[in-house]
């Protein structure tokens, strides 16, 4: 099988490439440099030229607050949504698989209930209303797709919420994290096996994807220092202050319910994430601290 990998200088699409050739696929890596997403034509060439078999789209803008600004909206729309429908045109035309990475932001982000694949889908901001652009392209171009939201991520290949926990353990005994934000952080080493296992099949459809087990941000901090300290002693002088998400004011709104629910994984056969607290034991284990 050959696999065309988008976005392959970020976290996901380089544990992407790696499970790929594990498995003995051919994997066809390319970022901005290599194809630019917002231009059809090169799509098309680059996309055509290689004639997948399967395309995983992990190419996006995720600055979330970057994308609230007047003059990055128009940007922000065009790497999200047109960018995704030039692939999903092409996956069209090639009869591919395509694979489309999103987000828990296409809800809403209220209440307390796991968020279904299914879901009326209501964005909250700006990137999560372009991500849903991008979803509904896909769904009208291609025939054969996946669409897997998911959230929380964080790999060896990238900035991510451990790593600026790490760095401020560094130099501050106290640090405030919200507390009422409800989520299931993902390791995209995990994911990214879940994904290969996806293409490798025609179970298409809407689904959600994150390590086993929910927390607040503040939860996840306070066991990121745990886990930490038995590696370096410096991280257990930290101490972990919850906060509301009103004390911390951001440009885009964040949802306070990112639980996602994974019975259709289950349903489909696929083999679930382990647990958050797994992932993060050995995410730690792989990076230096």
């Amino acid at each position: 099988m050959k696999v065309l990998v988008t976005g392959v200088k970020g976290q996901l699409g380089h544990d992407v490439m790696n499970e790929l050739a594990k498995r003995g696929y051919e994997g066809i890596g390319v970022d901005i440099d290599e194809m630019d997403i917002t231009d059809g034509d090169s799509v098309q060439k680059v996309i055509g030229e290689a004639a997948p078999d399967a395309v995983i789209h992990c190419a996006a803008w995720t600055a979330v607050d970057l994308a609230e600004d007047e003059d990055k909206i128009g940007k922000v729309r065009l790497v999200n949504a047109t960018g995704t429908e030039n692939i999903a045109k092409v996956c069209h035309e090639l009869d591919c698989k395509m694979l489309y990475l999103s987000t828990d932001y296409v809800f809403d982000g209220q209440g307390t209930r796991p968020w279904e694949p299914d879901d009326e889908r209501h964005p909250l901001n700006v990137y999560g209303q372009t991500k849903y652009e991008g979803e509904l392209a896909v769904e009208e171009w291609v025939e054969k797709f996946f669409i897997v939201r998911i959230a929380w991520v964080f790999g060896v290949n990238g900035k991510n919420f451990i790593r600026t926990m790490l760095n401020l353990g560094k130099t501050h005994d106290r640090i405030t994290v919200v507390n009422d934000q409800i989520g299931s952080p993902t390791y995209t080493y995990d994911l990214s096996r879940l994904l290969v296992d996806m293409i490798e099949t025609e179970k298409y459809g809407r689904y959600h994807a994150t390590n086993e087990g929910l927390c607040s941000w503040y939860e996840f901090a306070c066991e990121i220092f745990r886990q930490a300290s038995e590696l370096d002693p410096v991280y257990g002088k930290v101490t972990v202050i919850p906060v509301s998400s009103d004390e911390y004011p951001a440009k885009a709104k964040r949802p306070s319910n990112s639980r996602m629910s994974k019975e259709k994984l289950t349903e489909n056969g696929f083999a679930l994430l382990p647990t958050w607290q797994d992932a993060l034991h050995r995410y730690l284990g792989e990076i230096e601290i």
